[in-house]
């Protein structure tokens, strides 16, 4: 299988982490697992040591309990599962990548709804911002904290539960750009 990746700048580049992750491959290290009511998700971020320009993948892979469901994106007004990540100043979130949803025949109001109800995965990506200001800024920070949060409504075959939100947070590794000539 081949793919193309395009950056929409050439200081910004996608890591070999996330290019796998795309492929489906796991992201290296152990995965923030979380048990709701609900679902169990397993948090985890494509590399943990970061540059300026580079573009990594947060992955959130949810397994709804037996008999739940949450709602997938489409012609409803129901609440979608979101993958949120925290404003910062030195990040720029891209838009998540939801997979195929299925509908569910909710038989009580006649409805058709495109929801989730096996396990899947969301893929939210960020890049670590090259301009020279945040390079600057970051240049003393060693780490900086990637923080967020899965939130959905879960609803099984007779009731729906309130909203909830599910946090995370990774510590990232601030490494400097590497400016040294290709060989050097």
């Amino acid at each position: 299988m081949q793919a193309r990746f395009f950056e929409d700048a050439y200081q910004e580049r996608y890591t070999a982490a996330t290019i796998l992750a795309t492929r489906g491959v796991a992201p290296p290290g152990t995965p923030v697992t979380i048990e709701t009511s609900h679902l169990t998700v397993r948090a985890s971020v494509t590399d943990t040591t970061v540059a300026p320009g580079e573009r990594l993948s947060i992955i959130a892979e949810v397994s709804p309990l037996p008999s739940m469901h949450v709602y997938a994106p489409g012609k409803h007004s129901y609440r979608v599962v979101r993958l949120e990540i925290d404003p910062q100043p030195w990040l720029r979130v891209h838009e998540t990548t939801y997979p195929a949803s299925e509908i569910y025949h909710f038989k009580p109001l006649d409805e058709r709804i495109a929801v989730y109800t096996k396990p899947f995965r969301l893929t939210r990506d960020v890049t670590i911002q090259a301009a020279p200001e945040v390079q600057k800024a970051l240049a003393g920070t060693p780490t900086v904290a990637l923080t967020g949060a899965l939130e959905y409504q879960a609803c099984d075959d007779k009731l729906c539960y309130n909203p909830a939100r599910v946090p995370f947070t990774f510590t990232l590794t601030n490494k400097p750009v590497d400016r040294r000539p290709p060989g050097g």
